[in-house]
This record gives C-alpha cells, structure tokens and sequence, in this order.
C-alpha cells in the first residue's frame, strides 16, 4: 500500500501530427503490402499488378482492426497521408520494400520526441526533480528528456530517469518509481510517455498477426505529474494511487515478444494472450486488492476499470470474464476508438479521460489493467480526489 497520499494529476495530451480515420488507413496498409510485393516480384503485366492488390486489400480487411472498434488513429509521420513511394520518409517502398532501416527510424523517432518535449515545457519554468520518460519505440541517447533538461539548464535539479522497452505496461513501473522518488522527498516527478508505434511498420511482412499489430497499434504523446498532496489541499484535482501489484504469467514467455530488428521494432503476438490473461486474472486482482485494504467484490460492484485496450478482445472478454457493466469500461473502449494503441501512453489517455469527465464523481476507484512482454500483467488502484 501507498504510505503518503500521492497523486497522478496535470495531464497534457500532445496530438500527433497526422490524424486518420481507420478506414483510410486499412486501405493505406493495404496499398502499402501490395506495393512491398511488387516491389519484390516485379510482376511483368498491369494484371498481375492488380492480382496482387485485389489479394492484400482483401487480406488486410479481413485480419485488421476493424472500423467499427476504431475510427482513427494518429501517426507523427507524413508517409500515411499518402501514396507517393518516392516521396516517403520511411515507406520509400518503390525501391525499399521492407522500409527504411531502423537508423533511419531512430533518427525520425529522435527529431520527434526532442519536439515533443520542446512542446510539453513550452511554458513551464520550473523544473521537475525527477523526469521519467517512457517508450519502447525509439532509443537514442542523448534522449528527448536529457536534450530538454541540456538546454534548459536544468542538469544540477532534475534527474532524467529512463523506461524503456517494457511496451503497453510500462505506465505501471512508471508510476510506482514516481512514487517511490516522492516518498523519499521528491516534490514532482514527471512521466513523459513518446510512443511512435506507427513507425516500424513493415509492409513485407504479411502473415495475419502482424496485420493486427499494424492496423492497431497508434502514436500517443502524454505528459503528466505525480507529486504528494499539499498539505492544506486535501481534495486536490487528481488521481490518489493506492496500490500497484505487477506478476508475470507463468508459462507465457514467448505470447508477446517485442525486439529491436533491421528494419524496426518487431512484434509478435499470440492469438492466446486474451486467455493468458483470463487464466490468471482472479487470483491477481485478489492480491491487488488486498494490497489496497479492498475486497473484489467491493471493486466489481463499484469501481471503473481503465483496463489498457490491447485491442478490443482483450476489454471484452476482461469485462466478460469479471462480469462488468459496459460503463465500467466505457473509457478504454473510447479511448481505442479515437486513438488505437499507443502502447504505454494508451492508458494515460485513459486517466485523463476518467479525470476530466465530470461524470466520474469524486470517490471513484478505478482498477487499471496493462498487459505486456513477459507476459506481464501489470494493474493499479486508483481514487479520483475531485
């Protein structure tokens, strides 16, 4: 249990730059396949050409992520506005069917995440102690977080602490080392989520689990603060962590992988992860509740559960499996439909949503769930304060 009273609150969503409808996007990815193939064959006649596109625009419509659970997703690269090969950035798929390497991505990743931070602390002059930035989409050092405290001059006050790698969970481990950095007498500690999923795409790759990972996963930029009540403000605006609990399945090791590849991050992800989860849910939310001075049955009955949208299985068979009202996670089928997922700042979104929606009253516990390689699964008790 959380021993002084700290808070998640001053959430800032930073837009990415392109925003397309889903709909749009399956045809994007289809053209994308298709045009990575025939780059490869060279096919020698306009019908053979057409074959290739009728196959995968039927391929990608059948395995993607329909429009009906997501209607848009945000991308900070230009390439997905368009079907100009020679003019791509990364999609250059004319001459690079797989795209270009992952050099080329990092340094894309790098001119994006050194703006988004510029962004975040356009107007803010006072220094955080602890900034902790999150991805598993791009590493390079100096990160966005260290060019930021660089040229602010920030270096003797604000320690850069960096979590990386951990994928669509990783807002958990963030938040309970910002607690931890509070408890021993830290004043602010902030969390910085950079995903660019959309950025290692590889249209060469065409078995149906990575259409999935490709008409799914989304660009998401957040910012927000932990820090410890002041003292005279005991409804301060925010979101009370009570409790965080984190295991990894047993036996699941290779349901999710995630790993640095020639042409980008690669992801492979089993049909079983959704019953991975299920197997082991109870006895988990039975320990995160103890953890917290709660009862299941107190949380079933009352609490939103912020469970991290993986994709729309993993809600539905959450919500079926612990028998909840489609209200309790109404905010994470919201958030994929607008954005997809943007693996780690998905489920900051979330917070956000449940923080300012005036019909989430003060009180109001919130079980969030994140699942990611391992297979973890990771999960927080959250109280709206006001």
């Amino acid at each position: 249990m959380t021993q002084t009273s700290v808070y998640l609150h001053d959430f800032q969503i930073q837009p990415a730059a392109y925003r397309s409808d889903q709909g749009a996007i399956l045809e994007w990815i289809a053209a994308a396949h298709a045009q990575a193939e025939i780059t490869l064959q060279t096919p020698a006649t306009e019908e053979e050409r057409a074959v290739l596109i009728r196959r995968f625009r039927k391929l990608v419509l059948r395995f993607g992520c329909s429009t009906d659970r997501i209607a848009f997703r945000n991308s900070a690269l230009e390439d997905f506005t368009h079907r100009d090969w020679d003019r791509m950035r990364i999609f250059q798929l004319n001459a690079f069917p797989r795209g270009m390497d992952c050099g080329e991505r990092s340094r894309f990743f790098s001119e994006i995440c050194e703006e988004a931070f510029e962004r975040f602390y356009a107007e803010d002059t006072s220094p955080p102690d602890v900034l902790i930035h999150v991805t598993c989409t791009g590493y390079v050092s100096p990160s966005g977080a260290q060019r930021l405290v660089a040229r602010r001059d920030w270096g003797a006050s604000t320690e850069v602490i960096h979590a990386y790698h951990m994928g669509c969970y990783a807002s958990m481990p963030a938040i309970r080392m910002a607690a931890g950095f509070v408890a021993r007498g830290k004043s602010r500690v902030d969390i910085v989520h950079t995903e660019l999923c959309t950025l290692h795409m590889d249209p060469s790759q065409h078995l149906p689990e990575q259409l999935v990972v490709q008409t799914l996963f989304a660009d998401g930029l957040i910012r927000y603060s932990v820090s410890q009540a002041d003292t005279g403000e005991k409804n301060q605006k925010g979101l009370e962590l009570l409790a965080t609990h984190e295991e990894i399945a047993p036996g699941t090791e290779d349901a999710m992988t995630w790993m640095v590849s020639e042409f980008g991050m690669q992801m492979t992800l089993s049909r079983k992860v959704p019953d991975h989860i299920r197997a082991g849910l109870g006895s988990f939310l039975e320990r995160l509740a103890v953890s917290a001075d709660l009862t299941i049955p107190a949380l079933l009955e009352t609490a939103i559960f912020a469970i991290h949208p993986g994709g729309p299985r993993i809600i539905d068979e959450i919500a079926e499996h612990l028998g909840l009202q489609p209200a309790q996670v109404q905010a994470s089928n919201a958030i994929l439909g607008q954005y997809g997922n943007m693996s780690s700042a998905t489920l900051p979104h979330v917070w956000q949503l449940l923080l300012e929606d005036g019909s989430v009253k003060p009180g109001t516990l919130i079980v969030s769930l994140a699942f990611g390689p391992g297979l973890t699964i990771a999960g927080a008790i959250l109280r709206k304060s006001r």
